[in-house]
């Protein structure tokens, strides 16, 4: 039997990247409708919850449920799992009071804070590409907020707005101290492991907040809730897939399609259509993501080299 070409290989992780980017805006729309009836700590246990069963199925079904279950740092198990909660919870807050595509374009800022995070806390050099591409995401990151953050208004749509800016930040800012535990646990952990210890903690710490007003919800909301949690389980196992298929530097471009699935559930779903400003700043901020991610790729080229004419 022939090896499959690399070029498939290629498009078979392109594929389930865009397939897991299509799953997360169905599901932040999804908990977005549910916001109107319950608390941001509500949505993201059931969110947690209910990807359970497919992680497990996942595990049991590619032999990795020894590996899954596995642990060697189990301290950066913990704060993966309490800041990647905390990053969840702030988004799921700024769903509920900003448009699909703004919040969207907003968590655009992540990479871009890895960066920053990782030259402060793992004493990665930044060198004048990626310096820039911080500049430049940080610039469109301020031309997105700027109409949220600047209006000085009685009105209080304008209030929770802002209100919703500031929390999808925060839970850019907390996505991206979680990307850093990332980095650091894929030196001792399988990406198994990772994902099943995330979403243990995730209903752990979002379950520590029902005495902070959980309601019952009625059965349409219980069955968004019950979906975007086996979306975003699904979403998680094809995103884990596509990168064994395909390098990073690949694949993770594609991310940022899911600006056009926020555009068109946002539009079709809620009414909602971007302002001149969301589109400027997200169009900014996305080639500072793929300026970081090439240079990412050049490092790796030229890492591989080195080991190459060392060997």
């Amino acid at each position: 039997m022939s090896r499959p070409e690399a070029s498939d290989t290629n498009t078979n992780g392109i594929l389930l990247k865009v397939i897991s980017v299509s799953f997360f805006v169905l599901m932040a729309a999804l908990i977005k409708e549910s916001s109107k009836m319950v608390p941001a700590g509500e949505a993201v246990f059931f969110r947690s919850f209910f990807s359970l069963p497919i992680i497990f199925g996942w595990l049991w079904l590619s032999g990795q449920m020894a590996s899954g279950l596995k642990v060697v740092s189990f301290f950066d198990h913990f704060w993966r799992g309490l800041v990647g909660t905390v990053a969840m919870a702030f988004m799921f807050l700024g769903l509920g009071l900003l448009p699909l595509p703004e919040v969207t374009a907003i968590s655009y800022s992540a990479p871009i804070l890895t960066v920053v995070f990782a030259a402060a806390m793992l004493r990665e050099k930044v060198r004048l590409i990626r310096f820039t591409a911080v500049f430049m995401g940080f610039i469109g990151v301020l031309i997105i907020l700027y109409p949220r953050l600047s209006v000085i208004s009685l009105e209080q749509k304008f209030s929770f707005e802002s209100q919703g800016a500031l929390y999808v930040l925060l839970g850019a800012t907390f996505m991206a101290l979680a990307h850093i535990f990332i980095r650091k646990l894929t030196k001792t952990e399988t990406a198994s492991a990772i994902v099943f210890y995330f979403t243990i903690s995730s209903c752990f710490w979002s379950a520590l907040t029902v005495p902070f007003g959980w309601v019952i919800p009625n059965m349409f909301t219980f069955g968004i809730l019950i979906l975007a949690g086996l979306l975003g389980g699904f979403g998680q196992i094809f995103l884990t897939t596509a990168y064994k298929y395909s390098e990073a530097s690949m694949v993770a471009p594609f991310e940022y399609i899911s600006i056009l699935f926020a555009i068109v559930l946002g539009y079709f779903v809620f009414g909602e259509l971007p302002s001149l400003t969301v589109l400027v700043g997200s169009l900014v901020v996305i080639s500072a993501g793929i300026l970081i991610i090439w240079r990412e790729h050049r490092l790796g080229v030229e890492r591989t080299r080195n080991k190459v004419s060392l060997s």
